[in-house]
């Protein structure tokens, strides 16, 4: 994917609050074609490799918070790198799918030592990632960490907090209104660590020239509106001075928690000036996922495997990393097809996924089934001899 003709500028502040002692927030910011350093507080060019930004905030208690953050900013970098940035592919679908991988390890990491030091058991962190790759943004979603685009004046919240706040909303038992006073709006759902295995959440936006898109923890979203974040960004010149300007009406508010805000300004003749759809929450459908989203029934198994044999024998190219795919487009689908709640990719997988297995063990019958539906028959056989 292409990024010639696209600037970025990024910043990026934390603060410890007013009410805590030590700061379990984290941040990063990293040019995935240099190596992740961090890219300079200038405009400059968006690299082949894309840039990475990520705040994490971190808990458990005593030191686990920070140990926890920290873990997750530098397991992500090093996924990144093995799987990204010394990868052969350049295509977005692998970018996303390497940002989800590297959301997962970090989970893996952070339970395994809390697992084998007894001083840390219950540590955890949030995270949100966001991967800027061409026109494109993928972000990587765990916990109540948020990532807001600010365009034309307005801040949309892209992320979706995985919270028991959140959860009430979308059931229509409270309103955001009620829902940010409550005193229970600091329950999350999720985070990286406690357990095994996280369902990250994958999403996608496409970006105009101008955006802005701001990452911050719940330390600023709980205290400063989208409304207010859009003013202060809106109109800024200086990103760094936006950020600590947005710190600073959080600790105005009371400061209870650790801040943090990372913010990236999105410029150059490459990127649109208007966007078909407007800004939000899209979850992000890749080729190895594709058909796993299609609800899988008796009737279309022989469809799909019909389909995967077409697949097979259509014509191939070679990628450069010596794998063969059929001939598309990378960009990722959804732009001009497809609903604007979900984003498909151009192409399809020819190889049957753990969630497309799934979805057919959902679609045969189970042995209780079979066998409560034998007997219904022969009950109904039996009462038609009788009649």
């Amino acid at each position: 994917m292409t990024t010639e003709g696209i600037t970025i500028t990024i910043a990026g502040r934390t603060d410890v609050g007013r009410m805590r002692d030590h700061n379990e927030d984290a941040f990063l910011v990293a040019d995935l074609s240099a190596d992740g350093a961090p890219p300079g507080v200038t405009a400059a060019p968006l690299g082949p490799r894309g840039a990475l930004l990520m705040v994490a905030d971190g808990m458990g208690g005593a030191a686990a918070g920070e140990v926890a953050s920290a873990m997750a900013i530098e397991t992500v970098l090093d996924v990144m790198r093995s799987r990204w940035m010394a990868s052969h592919a350049d295509d977005a679908d692998h970018f996303a799918h390497a940002l989800r991988e590297a959301t997962e390890a970090a989970n893996q990491r952070i339970h395994e030592h809390a697992r084998s030091q007894p001083g840390m058991k219950g540590m955890g962190t949030t995270a949100t990632l966001v991967g800027l790759l061409g026109p494109w943004a993928f972000l990587s979603q765990v916990g109540d960490s948020r990532a807001y685009l600010v365009r034309a004046g307005v801040a949309t919240q892209l992320t979706k907090d995985q919270s028991l706040m959140q959860r009430l909303i979308d059931a229509g038992e409270l309103t955001e209104e009620e829902a940010s006073v409550s005193e229970r709006r600091n329950i999350i759902l999720q985070a990286l660590g406690p357990e095994p295995r996280v369902r990250v959440d994958l999403t996608a936006q496409h970006l105009c020239r101008g955006d802005v898109l701001v990452l911050c923890s719940d330390g600023l979203s709980g205290q400063v509106r989208a409304s207010e974040i859009a003013e202060e960004i809106a109109g800024a010149t200086d990103l760094g001075a936006a950020c600590a300007a947005l710190i600073a009406r959080a600790n105005a508010a009371g400061g209870p928690d650790n801040i943090t805000v990372v913010a990236a300004r999105m410029e150059g003749d490459a990127l649109p000036t208007q966007a078909a759809v407007p800004p939000g929450h899209r979850p992000y459908v890749g080729e190895q996922a594709a058909r796993a989203t299609q609800r899988v029934d008796r009737a279309s198994l022989a469809a799909i495997a019909a389909t995967a044999a077409l697949g097979e024998a259509a014509p191939t190219t070679h990628s450069a990393a010596g794998t063969t795919a059929a001939s598309t487009s990378h960009a990722p689908a959804g732009d001009s097809k497809g609903s604007a709640d979900e984003l498909e990719p151009s192409d399809r997988p020819r190889r049957r996924t753990s969630e497309m297995l799934e979805a057919e063990d959902e679609a045969l019958l189970s042995p209780k089934t079979a066998l409560a539906l034998l007997g219904v028959g022969a009950l109904l056989l039996a009462l038609w001899f009788l009649w």
